[in-house]
């Protein structure tokens, strides 16, 4: 099944996938991995700068209140979840996150990290994706002793796994200041050959630890963020060096993915081209009802880019007439344009299928 993109009715082929595969997924758990665009709220109970647990974040959550979620409402995990029929996924450090819960599977994703575990560092206390997969072979251990060993590997062999990963090693590392450690140590393409290398390893070490249905999202377009803007940009262009990286990295991105599927014998992995989902609405956001793709609805300074969202800082009335909640993170209607690509979008935006196409795949054998 392979729906075509609509801007102007993205909410149409969104609802068929919510109506039409729910009903065959409800039993599925849903895992992430990852930094703050899919982080459900794990930092709020760390002692880190690298929260999102202040007004005006969650202005529009069902709650209204702030949740640790980097954006204004739902975000991509949230959305994926609502149109697969489940609950959204806690957050893996939250104590509500026992009995039944469980079953619905956890989001162990930490906002700041990165592929590497010195990317984000100046953030202090963050779960690095070696410890994401650390609680999680302890999430395991605790679902055996809920449901049994054998019922437990069915679980996670059957789940659907977010991971995303790589826009920190850019933006909170090897861009972070000038002459950063690791822009002496490799020179751009050679630090993206690097990651990639580390990458694979993240990745097999995931399906090593049961997962056997991965969506992986590349790196959004980071130069565009109006954080970039307000430090480089004169004009409302994006910042080239960040765009030129985004643009060595995905490639190689969805080469990896398609060596490892090669490897294992099966597309294990979906490679979803979150840079071109991006791009569609950033460079024409007026065709998707934005009234602006630069300026974040809530911060401060050029573009509202510089610092954090904060409940003294500029906050716009609408959200939906935004494509940045802050400066850097979407709104939630820029979410759900990325996640209808996900599910529905053709070739251009997903590989080797779209998640529509691969639950429907996965319905039959569940």
């Amino acid at each position: 099944m392979d729906i075509k993109f609509s801007p102007l009715g993205f909410l149409i082929p969104l609802f068929f996938v919510v109506t039409f595969l729910a009903p065959q997924v409800k039993s599925r758990a849903f895992f992430v991995f990852g930094d703050s665009l899919v982080d459900n709220g794990n930092n709020d109970y760390l002692i880190t700068t690298a929260r999102a647990d202040n007004y005006p974040y969650g202005i529009d959550y069902p709650t209204r209140r702030p949740t640790g979620r980097f954006s204004n409402g739902l975000n991509i995990p949230d959305i994926i979840s609502e149109a697969i029929g489940m609950p959204s996924t806690l957050p893996y450090l939250s104590p509500q996150l026992t009995g039944e819960n469980l079953l619905v599977g956890a989001n162990f994703a930490s906002a700041g990290i990165g592929i590497l575990n010195d990317t984000g560092i100046q953030f202090v206390n963050i779960i690095r994706i070696s410890k994401q997969f650390e609680y999680f072979e302890q999430y395991q251990l605790r679902m055996n002793a809920l449901i049994g060993p054998e019922a437990t590997q069915q679980l996670v062999n059957q789940a659907l796994v977010l991971i995303t990963l790589g826009g920190n090693d850019f933006v909170n590392n090897y861009y972070l200041i000038p002459f950063s450690a690791r822009s002496r140590q490799f020179a751009l393409p050679d630090y993206v050959v690097y990651l990639i290398s580390e990458y694979g390893k993240v990745l097999r070490k995931l399906y090593e630890l049961g997962a056997r249905r991965v969506l992986v999202t590349g790196t959004g377009a980071m130069g565009c963020a109006p954080a970039e803007l307000a430090q480089h940009s004169r004009n409302g262009e994006c910042y080239a060096a960040l765009q030129t990286a985004a643009a060595l990295f995905n490639p190689r991105l969805a080469d990896l993915i398609a060596s490892i599927n090669a490897e294992i014998g099966q597309d294990v992995f979906v490679a979803a081209n979150a840079y071109q989902m991006n791009m569609d609405y950033l460079s024409n956001p007026e065709q998707f009802g934005f009234v602006t793709s630069k300026v974040a609805c809530c911060g401060q300074g050029p573009y509202n880019g510089i610092g954090l969202c904060t409940p003294i800082s500029n906050l716009c009335p609408n959200r939906d007439l935004y494509a940045f909640w802050d400066a850097f993170h979407p709104t939630e209607k820029a979410n759900r344009i990325i996640v209808n690509q996900i599910l529905t979008g053709s070739s251009k935006y997903m590989h080797p299928m779209n998640l529509s196409t691969a639950m429907l795949l996965d319905s039959t054998r569940i």
